[in-house]
């Protein structure tokens, strides 16, 4: 049996904390990134708000998904919202990626990706295409402890999201009490299955279950006087390959830009660029290699899916941040665990404040860093 079942037998360990994500602290924090909004229609329509800018200085909490200090603990005393966004061609321009605090990009298949992007520290207007849920967004999203924005899925994958439904809400788009509400929209000028879009804090308010803030950082956020690990023993990034298909093929990939501090993304056809016009960035890069296969893990029908192996798993990671990268290996415990990552020498990884693109290509993957 896959560990992903089994971690649902294993004894689940309670979080300790209450909604204290906003770690008290008296450090400086790191400045967040508005947007910019395109003259079309379409962009104009999907144009997210200008992000609230996080303090500089002298601050009380941090935001729990990107380590950055806020001026105001209370607004971030609600859930993260997490949605699903298809990352195939056809789908694109996609909208609402450059808000997010963390985007996972999962396997959907040989040469196929699916994105789940998590809101927290700022919303933006509209996020999408929204697709369907891969297995492997339970144990990714379960320690975060979310609204789920969706299309549902095959029957098993829905009952098995179900079997963990103390650690996510589940608010797919045509839910009963959801659909028709104002959290999602349909575009008709797109093709169908890439016309739903999702409007993430009006899916948040429909919550019933999932209202408060992470209890805990989602990944080791350097703080006070800790020292990022690439800063301290990085090598030179100046771009990333990491590949989606057999050997070094089918390549998702990220250019460090010096003037911004970021690295820009690319996709296998050419730059990742959204609705607005704007190239998707992020201030971390974060590769996870694990193992993954096509199987059905759980009761119910449907065919295989994609099934990432984490729960109880291991396995080796690249960390880039400003032009430079660390590497080591990672661990994750129960479903609701967080992963714990290990540096080569020993030490403990410790990442930037910021937002992070989080890629779990398969276990053998030719990651090529280039400085």
């Amino acid at each position: 049996m896959s560990s992903l079942a089994a971690g649902k037998k294993s004894k689940v360990t309670q979080l300790s904390r209450r909604a204290a994500v906003m770690l008290m602290i008296g450090s400086a924090g790191a400045a967040a990134s508005g947007c910019a909004v395109n003259s079309s229609p379409v962009a104009n329509h999907l144009a997210d708000a200008a992000a609230t800018p996080v303090a500089a200085a002298g601050t009380l909490a941090r935001a729990p998904l990107t380590g950055n200090a806020v001026a105001d603990a209370a607004t971030l005393n609600h859930a993260a919202v997490a949605v699903k966004v298809s990352d195939v061609r056809s789908a694109h321009p996609q909208a609402g990626l450059n808000q997010a605090d963390i985007v996972f990009v999962e396997p959907n298949g040989i040469s196929y990706i699916r994105l789940c992007a998590v809101f927290h520290s700022q919303f933006p207007k509209a996020v999408g295409p929204v697709r369907s849920i891969r297995p492997v967004d339970v144990p990714l999203l379960s320690p975060m402890k979310p609204v789920f924005g969706n299309t549902a899925a095959a029957g098993w994958v829905m009952n098995y999201v179900a079997a963990y439904s103390e650690y996510l809400e589940n608010l797919y788009s045509f839910k009963a009490g959801v659909h028709g509400k104002g959290a999602y929209e349909t575009f008709p000028h797109r093709a169908p299955v890439h016309s739903v879009f999702c409007h993430p804090d009006a899916l948040r308010k429909l919550a019933k279950k999932m209202k408060s803030a992470p209890t805990q950082p989602y990944l080791p956020f350097a703080t006070g006087t800790e020292q990022v690990s690439t800063s301290a023993s990085g090598k030179p990034a100046a771009k990333v390959s990491v590949p989606w298909g057999p050997g070094d093929h089918w390549n998702t990939s990220y250019d460090y830009d010096e003037a911004s501090k970021q690295y820009l993304r690319n996709e296998p056809w050419g730059k990742h660029v959204l609705t607005d016009g704007k190239r998707v960035a992020t201030d971390n890069v974060l590769v996870v290699r694990a193992k993954w296969k096509m199987d059905k893990i759980y009761g119910g029908s449907g065919a295989v899916d994609p099934v990432v192996d984490i729960i109880k798993g291991k396995g080796t990671f690249y960390y880039l941040n400003q032009g430079k990268y660390v590497q080591g290996t990672w661990t994750k415990g129960a479903v609701n665990a967080p992963f714990k990552f290990t540096l080569d020498d020993g030490s403990p990884l410790k990442v930037a404040p910021g937002r992070t693109f989080f890629e779990l290509p398969q276990i053998n993957a030719k990651v090529k860093i280039t400085g």
